[in-house]
């Protein structure tokens, strides 16, 4: 069952260390405003699920603490770039 738990945790890994490149280059590249927000949305949903993986694979609770701030600071962050686009500001 070990092996099994191993084997899912390395492939869930690469999986998203590739979704997470994917959406660099979307980041770096896209067309419109828009989609390199929805793009930088995704990365941080990655690195959340990244550090979760990580807290898994070495049984650490600090990881599990870095994914809680990287989704505080993604939802706001998320938040405050849809206003912008929006409304052209963020403080009214």
């Amino acid at each position: 069952m070990k092996l099994l738990l191993e084997i899912s945790l390395h492939f869930s890994l690469f999986c998203i260390m590739l979704a997470m490149l994917f959406c660099t280059l979307r980041l770096l590249k896209g067309p419109s405003s828009q989609d390199r927000v929805l793009a930088l949305d995704t990365l941080w949903m990655c690195a959340m699920l990244f550090a979760i993986l990580l807290g898994i694979s070495f049984s650490s609770q600090v990881y599990f603490e870095w994914a809680m701030l990287i989704a505080l600071t993604g939802f706001v962050s998320s938040v405050a770039l849809a206003k912008f686009l929006m409304r052209g500001e963020i403080i009214e």
